[in-house]
């Protein structure tokens, strides 16, 4: 079996997520796409616009909404401008918006070591994944709140055939994260292999960076129980696929290791879920059995960091009365700061979710998970 057959057949299995109720058809049909925005509060805009920039997001759009609407539709009692940023033409996934509170609530989780519960990280792809590492490692000479990981290798997928050399080059992924002070991120640099509409890199990124393909979530709890407790609604009322059962990663694995920053002998249960409706804009949720720090109480709209995530979906209504089913507050439909029918949501994990209806879209969505081998 050559290596490009045996990728496609592991895009189909990936693709064929199992759930606890037996068959991906019982999903509720809610239409819900990938995660569709990044919220990072902030009360210095201007600052986080020029870094989030040299990641090639640039503005697409801004509104405003006063202290009584943003209370109504936030809980937060603060004039909010928000600035929309997308990375090229890539409109279905991924997208970035900037909270620019006039008082914000705090300072958010923060600059923590990693692994803290309450974190929310945003993931790239890149080209040059040591380049940026180099660039995190200078600013935190230069006396900034940056943590970078050392680029670290994974065969993610076992998809290196035999013993690697020059002839037979390996095939997989160099990753490494930045820990800092707003925004925390994952980096990822592919080798030998392309995924159609997962990870779309511009030429005029500076940092050479796509698009947000998946966020990671570090949740509270110390089991396979507290995991299920948190998450199943994001299959249950959002009708995202799990990506598998709940399974124990550790130190074992080179990866989480170096990304995670993980002690010799800690592992974290996770899990992950997908959208039928696309194969980015992934979650990936992390339940550590060895206690954390615990900063997750800041993690909320009105606070500094990345606080809140949008999705749309074609049938919102739909969500609504399903959060509603399963016990989960919503605020009253009604418009947000762009004039979109929206409504927020906090689910049993703290995360905050804004649902919107399915805007018009320039880049389809891709839904079907394929591997493409490349010659580099």
């Amino acid at each position: 079996m050559t290596v490009f057959t045996r990728l496609c057949i592991l895009g189909l299995l990936l693709g064929i997520s199992s759930t606890s109720r037996g068959q991906s058809e019982l999903l509720p049909d809610t239409g819900v796409g990938g995660v569709y925005e990044v919220m990072i509060g902030t009360d210095d805009s201007e600052s986080l616009l020029k870094y989030l920039a040299q990641f090639g997001f640039r503005e697409i759009d801004k509104g405003q909404i006063g202290r009584e609407k943003a209370l109504a539709l936030y809980g937060v009692d603060s004039g909010l401008t928000s600035y929309r940023l997308q990375n090229a033409e890539v409109d279905s996934h991924g997208l970035i918006r900037v909270l620019a509170w006039e008082t914000l609530l705090g300072t958010g989780v923060g600059y923590a070591q990693p692994e803290t519960v309450g974190q929310r990280m945003m993931v790239m792809r890149t080209e040059d994944v040591f380049r940026i590492h180099d660039a995190f490692a200078d600013a935190r000479k230069a006396g900034q709140k940056w943590l970078p990981t050392a680029p670290v290798y994974a065969d993610l997928y076992a998809m290196t055939e035999g013993k690697p050399d020059v002839l037979n080059r390996r095939t997989g992924v160099r990753e490494m994260a930045v820990y800092g002070e707003l925004f925390n991120l994952v980096l990822f640099q592919r080798y030998g292999y392309t995924i159609k509409g997962y990870g779309s890199i511009s030429p005029d990124s500076p940092l050479r960076t796509s698009e947000i393909t998946h966020n990671d979530f570090m949740l509270a709890g110390n089991s396979k129980a507290d995991m299920h407790r948190q998450t199943d609604y994001y299959r249950d009322v959002f009708g995202l696929k799990p990506e598998g059962p709940v399974v124990l990663d550790g130190d074992w694995q080179d990866g989480p290791k170096v990304v995670f920053n993980m002690a010799d002998g800690s592992s974290h249960y996770y899990r992950g879920f997908v959208s039928p409706n696309n194969i980015s804009g992934k979650l990936k949720f992390f339940v550590n059995p060895d206690q954390r720090p615990d900063r997750s109480a800041a993690q909320q709209p009105g606070y500094g960091g990345i606080t809140m995530h949008s999705l749309f979906a074609d049938k919102p209504e739909l969500v609504k009365q399903l959060a509603e089913e399963h016990g989960i507050i919503t605020t009253d439909v009604q418009k947000n700061e762009f004039g979109e029918n929206s409504f927020v949501l906090r689910g049993p994990d703290g995360s905050s979710w804004q649902i919107l209806p399915k805007p018009k879209l320039t880049t389809p969505e891709v839904t079907e998970l394929t591997f493409e081998t490349t010659a580099h």
